[in-house]
């Protein structure tokens, strides 16, 4: 799908795109990048006290990740989605 396609998509339709490609491919790398951008996509949405456990359980984050396309942290992620479906157009 092409940049154009992926623009229409809802942030849940690009994290759910993103995170199974990522995992479907074993691409860690995306995995732990959207990990560490959801404390300061929490923080973004005004939820700092979230951000802060985030930063201290890794099980808090890896929850958030499966979780985090749906609404407003969605939102805040959609440019990484939006930037890793856009170098994986196969996903």
């Amino acid at each position: 799908m092409g940049a154009d396609g992926l623009e229409s998509l809802s942030a849940r339709e690009l994290h759910d795109r993103a995170v199974r490609y990522a995992v479907r491919h074993g691409d860690f790398g995306f995995l732990w990048e959207l990990l560490k951008a959801i404390p300061a996509a929490e923080a973004a949405t005004g939820h700092s006290d979230e951000a802060a456990n985030d930063l201290s359980k890794i099980s808090a984050l890896l929850s958030d990740a499966m979780a985090s396309g749906e609404g407003r942290l969605g939102e805040a992620l959609r440019p990484i989605y939006l930037d890793y479906l856009g170098r994986h157009p196969d996903a």
